[in-house]
């Protein structure tokens, strides 16, 4: 069902050093900060051959990514995300074996203005769950 992995999500304290140390340091090309306030996060892209790497900041006094730093005081990952085919297949899949999508179940348009929804860390070995419609 699932099929390439499309980025791993880094939250972090400070996005410009984060930025900084991903195109200074490693001589990653990293986009421009782009704000999601539909799911309280400013978002950074760090480009890479097979994949992306998402740094996250929080965007508002509501972001979940404030809570997360409020307990990684450093940052550190946050979640993975994986492609499927169709998200709503996946979802009633997934559903029907027991996992729990997060929220009302219903896909978001996500940072790369594609369908998104999140499983449930203590349904995939703790670990946050993004599937991403390719």
């Amino acid at each position: 069902m699932i099929g390439r992995l499309n980025h791993v999500a880094i939250a972090v304290p400070d996005l410009d050093a984060a930025a900084a140390t991903y195109r200074n340091t490693l001589g990653a090309t990293v986009s421009e900060p782009q704000d999601e306030p539909d799911h309280g996060v400013t978002v950074v892209f760090v480009e890479l051959p097979n994949t992306k790497i998402e740094l996250l900041y929080p965007l508002g006094d509501n972001s979940p990514i404030q809570g997360f730093l409020d307990k990684n005081a450093n940052g550190g990952i946050h979640h993975v995300c994986y492609e499927v085919d169709d998200i709503i297949a996946a979802r009633d899949k997934l559903k029907a074996e027991g996992a729990r999508v997060l929220g009302d179940g219903e896909p978001k348009i996500g940072a790369h203005k594609k369908p998104v929804l999140f499983l449930h860390p203590k349904d995939f070995c703790g670990t946050l769950v993004e599937l991403e419609q390719a």
